[in-house]
């Protein structure tokens, strides 16, 4: 029987934005996401028979049926029209729950590519980004990693220039927020700022880490409570004073993270936050 490990990188939004609701009741989006190396640790071992079962470290999370790498297992077999092939799948879970990074997703876009390498090599990466459409609205850009324009409902990927090398310092205050929730609260044609997508893409081109900074932006911080944006604005006071370039919120949230070119400036950042609150990372861009 064999078994394949790989890691699972986690996504930032350098950029979100809600351009419309669409007649499905989803909202078309334009987002600019970064791969990074805050990951999980995704195992697939084959087993006798064809149940397949998930299981986490975490026990706030659900296993089995529902959890988004049983549901890429069981996409990938019924797509392929292969006989389901018994499978313990094992999560070690490091990227936060609900935290706006993809921390589902990701795992499930790393089932899909260890199911490629186990039983169809020869699939591209258009059909499995396909396979993880069904799966997620991020699960195809954690299929793709490096640095992406997503847009559609996240499966609509362009690649960009890759972020300039830096150090990411990535705070999850002590709360959640509920995707559905915020984008109740979304009334489009009243967003104030948007990012200015033509702008990040200049700024990636030329490789200029300040001006990708000066670009970032998340249309759902506006939609945030005064209390849930106080919070918000604490964290990214903290990460500015210790010498971020900018800092944003991360997906629908909570998560915030600050870009930093120097890694003593970027490990300071989470020193202090550590004194408050207890997720608390620091990371960097990976592309492959």
């Amino acid at each position: 029987m064999r078994s394949v490990t790989r890691e699972a990188p986690a996504k930032l939004n350098l950029t979100l934005d809600i351009l419309r609701r669409r007649p499905d009741g989803y909202h078309d989006l334009r987002m600019v996401m970064q791969a990074i190396s805050l990951s999980d640790t995704v195992t697939v071992a084959e087993t006798a028979g064809e149940e397949i079962t998930v299981r986490t470290d975490r026990t706030d999370l659900p296993g089995g049926r529902d959890n988004i790498a049983w549901k890429a297992a069981d996409i990938f077999f019924r797509t392929v029209g292969i006989p389901r092939h018994g499978l313990a799948i094992t999560l070690k879970k490091r990227i936060p729950a609900q935290a706006g990074m993809a921390g589902g997703s990701t795992d499930g876009a790393v089932v899909l590519k260890i199911l490629r390498e186990l039983y169809r090599p020869e699939l591209p990466d258009t059909v499995l980004e396909e396979m993880a459409a069904a799966v997620g609205s991020d699960v195809p850009f954690c299929v793709r990693g490096g640095t992406a324009l997503a847009e559609g409902r996240g499966e609509i990927l362009t690649p960009l220039p890759p972020l300039p090398d830096c150090w990411i310092t990535l705070c999850k205050p002590d709360f959640g927020l509920s995707t559905p929730a915020l984008f109740g609260r979304v009334q489009v044609e009243k967003l104030l700022r948007r990012p200015d997508y033509e702008a990040m893409e200049r700024a990636l081109a030329a490789g200029d880490l300040g001006a990708v900074a000066g670009q970032m932006w998340n249309v759902f911080e506006e939609v945030l409570t005064p209390s849930e944006a106080e919070e918000i604005r604490w964290i990214k006071g903290k990460l500015l004073t210790h010498g971020a370039l900018n800092a944003v919120m991360t997906g629908s949230g909570p998560t915030v993270f600050g870009l930093f070119q120097k890694e003593a400036a970027a490990c300071q950042a989470a020193e202090a936050l550590k004194k408050r609150y207890s997720q608390v990372f620091t990371a960097r861009p990976v592309f492959s």
